[in-house]
């Protein structure tokens, strides 16, 4: 289950304290599905970062089963990150020189346990994205929409709790769009974890399932 508590984020400019979020509190259960949509600058990537532990809130908690991961200590932080959250972002952040296999597999190898079953359950997610034919390509060699699913592959190959994707079909056409968001939401329930989409797009959003607002930095009902 993961747990957001009256969560708040401000940060220092020129001109002030700024506050990007303000009290967001929601609970997704085990299996549960969110969009969070809302225009630029409301703060949607911020709270997806908070989300998964890459940035530490002003005030407020996160718990993911139970566990504050800002409670943890860096090493042990990104341990947790690591094998209980996967992320999908906008620019796929695969590796140049990679494969698409071992893109996925990367990381399998953050956390030691690049083992060969892994390397199958990654060949395996490769097939379910459609790909089995491409696990030697290069990024280079793939399409945006392949790039896409092979991160959405990577994202889940140490079966995580939660699924954070930031605007994931942001930079492909409505088809491709359409296949990563329907890939996303299937994979997810598959693997019976969470799964938070931050997106502009109506028709992703409406794939995933609940949808809800973030203006001004709240979260509406």
């Amino acid at each position: 289950m993961l747990e957001v508590d009256h969560v708040t984020k401000s940060f220092t400019s020129a001109g002030g304290r700024v506050r990007v979020l303000d009290g967001v509190s929601l609970t997704l259960p085990p299996g549960g599905r969110l969009a969070i949509m809302g225009p630029s600058g409301s703060g949607k990537s911020t709270l997806l970062a908070i989300l998964g532990a890459l940035e530490e809130p002003t005030s407020g908690t996160v718990r993911l089963d139970g566990v504050d991961p800002f409670a943890l200590a860096a090493a042990a932080r990104s341990a947790f990150r690591n094998r209980r959250i996967g992320f999908v972002f906008q620019d796929h952040h695969l590796l140049a020189g990679c494969t698409a296999l071992d893109n996925v597999v990367l990381p399998a190898l953050a956390d030691g346990r690049a083992d060969s079953d892994v390397v199958v359950r990654a060949s395996r997610l490769l097939d379910r994205v459609g790909l089995s034919h491409r696990l030697s390509a290069l990024p280079s060699e793939l399409s945006g929409g392949e790039r896409q699913r092979v991160a959405v592959a990577r994202a889940l190959v140490l079966s995580p709790r939660i699924i954070l994707a930031d605007e994931p079909t942001g930079q492909l056409d409505a088809q491709a769009a359409g296949t990563v968001a329907d890939l996303l939401v299937e994979l997810a329930a598959e693997s019976g974890g969470m799964l938070v989409v931050v997106t502009h797009a109506e028709g992703v959003a409406a794939r995933v399932g609940d949808v809800r607002h973030l203006v001004d930095g709240r979260l509406e009902p």
